[in-house]
């Protein structure tokens, strides 16, 4: 029965979301691959998942004002192999560059599995809580999809006792606007 109740409520409040506004402004899905070389370099591709919301309006805002409406991403990159897993959050800026082409910065934090200390394997983090930034370059097919080559970047900024390689990946995404 309680599993009825919440279906039913999750169904009432999803169709409360999409009469007003979407609650995801965007979807995003691809994998990408560690660009770092050496002890450093992780082995695999990673699985990568990112919803955005614009609770600030973003998207109806013009010009400079893009800078002042970030939107808000949310999202993890799947360890294989052994690897490290990401969840990530932090805020997003987009600037059409044109019609089709845009540019795309972000920044925020996350937390992670991989290793601490130096084991000769992979990068060592220092902590479980990183920085997180990426830049990346797309391009819109239609109004709906479009597809994002990036880079992102973690470390700790040595600001935790311990080591600081950081995890620089790089990869595509491809994206749904709803």
């Amino acid at each position: 029965m309680k599993l009825v109740f919440a279906a039913a409520l999750l169904l009432s409040a999803s169709a409360a979301a999409q009469a007003e506004d979407h609650l995801f402004d965007e979807l995003r899905f691809g994998a990408s691959a560690s660009i770092q070389s050496g002890d450093e370099h992780e082995d695999g591709v990673f699985p990568e998942v990112t919803l955005f919301f614009d609770p600030f309006g973003h998207n109806e805002a013009i010009g400079i004002q893009k800078l002042v409406r970030p939107r808000i991403h949310f999202g993890t990159s799947i360890g294989t192999g052994g690897e490290a897993t990401q969840v990530f959050t932090g805020l997003s800026w987009t600037a059409d560059i044109n019609d089709k082409l845009f540019a795309e910065a972000g920044f925020g934090g996350l937390i992670h599995t991989g290793d601490l200390d130096d084991d000769g394997d992979g990068p060592a983090l220092g902590c479980r809580l990183l920085f997180h930034e990426y830049v990346g370059l797309g391009y819109r097919f239609d109004a709906h999809w479009n597809v994002t080559a990036q880079v992102a970047h973690s470390s700790n900024a040595d600001l935790c006792a311990g080591p600081n390689d950081g995890m620089t990946r790089a990869g595509l995404q491809l994206g749904y606007k709803f």
